[in-house]
């Protein structure tokens, strides 16, 4: 009996030796490192998903900012549900927030008025992670060498707002889905890109690059390849310098691209679908609009408006309402539209009303109203703007413009 009560004590204290043991480690991993710890770790775990606390993103944030090397955040639970607005994130020698969890989901509808995530350090990536739900904006940019990268932003009011003084952003493979804009830049910000990015229904725009006037020393914002389905608008660049290049435009609402101002390359697109225009450039001055496909819009594939010095260029435009469209353009800077293909449109191929653009070699087949359609423009005080375009050798329906001209140009009418 002696020994069997000792065996049983001897199982308990295992037992109870075990218990301390693991309840050392779950100490261990979810207490908040010290501050000689913090400077130490290169990597800091999100195991709590909690608003405050031990292990949560919140206390990550804090301890990231005071460490002596570049760190890394890594979120490790699926959803973080935030209650109050987090602390900047902030390293001077850099930082990497990680979603390592599935979904890494953080969910902002109890924000109000602050951003998600505030960038606020240099050399700071953000990858992977899903953040929905937020007010206001989900991640604000203010400072240099910042990436996102994998990452879904949904149901937010600005997805990234880039500030003015952010500059080499980086954002590529991402998603921004019905949010009201998905990305906005309020300035050119040098060296940045937004690259095979994917954005669909978002209510005003999937991209907006606008201020009150341009710079002559603004560096470009290159917008190539990506894939914009179901926006607004899909891209508004205005007095920011933009070159929108190979990107993939699907059933746009109001326009695909609208331009103001100077400084915007439309190249190398392919629109498809909606109830919309296709490129509009208005008020724009020394646009570049060339070698896009656009099919299927049920209005203009280019319009061209109040604008000057525009060049339209070897586009194909084929089974939309019109083509092409120049109205009320400076006469002492004129647009040109040369070598563009239009196919099939529902109505006229090429519009003039109140402009004097240079047409030369362009091809216009099978229009159902006219080919080319010139009227003058009367303002509402009766003075009328008269539409001259220069002519050289177009091609509409197989003939020479100069020998075809009476019988595809409408006569001014008012």
């Amino acid at each position: 009996m002696a020994i069997k009560g000792r065996s049983l004590i001897g199982v308990g204290a295992f037992v109870l030796l075990c218990g301390l043991v693991a309840l050392g480690h779950w100490y261990v991993t979810q207490r908040a490192p010290t501050a000689s710890e913090a400077k130490k770790a290169s990597v800091l775990h999100v195991t709590n998903p909690g608003d405050r606390g031990p292990g949560t993103l919140r206390e990550a944030i804090f301890l990231v900012a005071s460490a002596t090397g570049p760190s890394s955040i890594s979120i490790e639970v699926p959803k973080i549900s935030l209650e109050t607005a987090l602390p900047p994130l902030v390293n001077g020698h850099g930082v990497r927030l990680v979603g390592q969890a599935a979904g890494a989901e953080i969910d902002a509808q109890s924000l109000v008025g602050a951003p998600v995530l505030d960038i606020s350090g240099a050399n700071t990536s953000v990858e992977g992670i899903k953040i929905q739900n937020c007010p206001a904006t989900a991640i604000l940019v203010r400072a240099v060498r910042f990436r996102l990268s994998g990452s879904l932003i949904e149901s937010c009011d600005v997805a990234v707002e880039v500030a003015d003084n952010a500059s080499d952003t980086l954002l590529e493979r991402n998603r921004f889905l019905k949010d009201r804009i998905g990305v906005r830049f309020g300035a050119s910000g040098r060296n940045s890109a937004v690259t095979d990015n994917e954005f669909t229904d978002n209510k005003d725009a999937g991209l907006w690059a606008v201020r009150r006037a341009s710079d002559t020393n603004d560096d470009v914002i290159g917008i190539r390849d990506n894939k914009l389905t179901e926006e607004g608008i899909a891209i508004v660049a205005g007095n920011i310098p933009v070159l929108i290049e190979h990107n993939d435009f699907i059933n746009a609402h109001q326009a695909d691209v609208q331009v103001v101002g100077a400084g915007a390359v439309i190249r190398g697109n392919h629109i498809n679908g909606g109830a919309s225009m296709g490129i509009v450039a208005e008020n724009a001055s020394g646009a570049i609009i060339e070698d896009n496909e656009i099919e299927g819009l049920t209005a203009y594939g280019v319009m061209v408006r109040g604008s000057a010095n525009t060049l339209v260029r070897a586009n194909r435009i084929h089974n939309c309402g019109y083509g092409i469209a120049f109205v009320l353009g400076d006469p002492h800077s004129i647009s040109t539209a040369i070598d563009n293909t239009i196919v099939e449109p529902k109505f006229n191929g090429i519009d003039v009303v109140g402009d004097s653009p240079n047409l030369r070699r362009n091809q216009v087949f099978r229009a159902h109203a006219y080919a080319l359609h010139v009227e003058n423009f009367r303002r509402p005080d009766g003075t009328k703007v008269l539409s001259q375009p220069f002519m050289d050798k177009n091609n509409f329906g197989g003939e020479s413009a100069q020998s075809n001209a009476t019988a595809d140009v409408k006569p001014d009418v008012r």
